[in-house]
């Protein structure tokens, strides 16, 4: 049993077989599915996936790529969608200082915004942070202050981050990267997050892990990750597969959702 905290189902790169790769994904082991979303387009996508599979579920939030286009009654559509009993998260939010497609003041007062917006709804969030880690970190510190519940996902900043992190009640998710022959710091990270603060993920269609670096990325490959997160850790698979699915199901109240929906 293995949970893809983070897929992106809604890209255009799944147009051609995007149910045929979910499928396939609970045919390899996979037992449950969070799709992530970017835009307004791509969270109405998502809840309509979380709507046609019973364990796929959905996060609504605007990515920092995209906030200079979205407008501010975006808020707004978001607190109403978040009402769907499958939308389990607000995310992918933070900000991205590697690309700078927006800039980085506007990705701040966006991401303070989802927070707000998550706080208010009693949502956990799904924090991208790329290359602007003392700002996140601050953020998140400052707006959250412990009392919200969340996830780092593909996760790239130091040990010192996830631990201080940690500390603050956040979730470390790892992805295909952590495959990778030159996947030396998050390595280190894997090594030293507990086992009750640890996810993983896939990410797709990004970031595929060996042997399918390179190409495009589905949650039947999660499993590669979860055997090299297994290996770093001195693991079991099947450890490593409970641990991550059991902390995905306690962050994102899955486990609530389904006592409640079978009343």
């Amino acid at each position: 049993m293995l949970f893809d905290t983070h897929a992106h189902y809604d890209d255009d790169k799944f147009d051609s077989d995007r149910h045929d790769a979910i499928a396939r994904a609970f045919e390899n082991g996979v037992s449950y599915i969070l799709n992530a979303s970017s835009d307004m387009d791509s969270v109405r996508t998502s809840i309509s996936l979380a709507g046609e599979f019973d364990s796929v579920y959905a996060a609504v939030g605007i990515h920092p790529h995209n906030v200079a286009e979205t407008s501010e009654s975006a808020v707004r559509a978001l607190s109403e969608l978040a009402g769907n009993r499958k939308v389990v998260a607000i995310g992918e939010i933070g900000l991205d200082y590697y690309y700078d497609f927006a800039p980085r003041e506007l990705q701040k007062q966006w991401f303070i915004k989802q927070i707000d917006l998550a706080r208010n709804l009693g949502l956990p969030i799904i924090v991208h942070n790329r290359e602007a880690h003392e700002d996140v970190l601050r953020i998140v510190k400052n707006e959250c202050a412990g009392e919200m519940k969340g996830v780092f996902h593909c996760f790239s900043g130091s040990v010192e981050m996830a631990k201080e992190l940690v500390l603050n009640g956040f979730y470390i998710s790892v992805g295909g990267q952590v495959t990778f022959k030159n996947a030396k710091r998050i390595i280190d990270v894997v090594k030293q997050v507990p086992d009750n603060r640890l996810l993983i993920e896939t990410d797709c269609p990004y970031l595929a892990p060996e042997p399918y670096r390179g190409k495009r990325n589905e949650s039947s490959y999660l499993k590669f990750t979860a055997e090299k997160v297994a290996e770093i850790r001195g693991a079991d698979f099947e450890h490593i597969a409970e641990i991550t699915t059991k902390n995905a199901k306690m962050l994102f109240g899955i486990a609530d959702f389904i006592e409640t929906s079978t009343r």
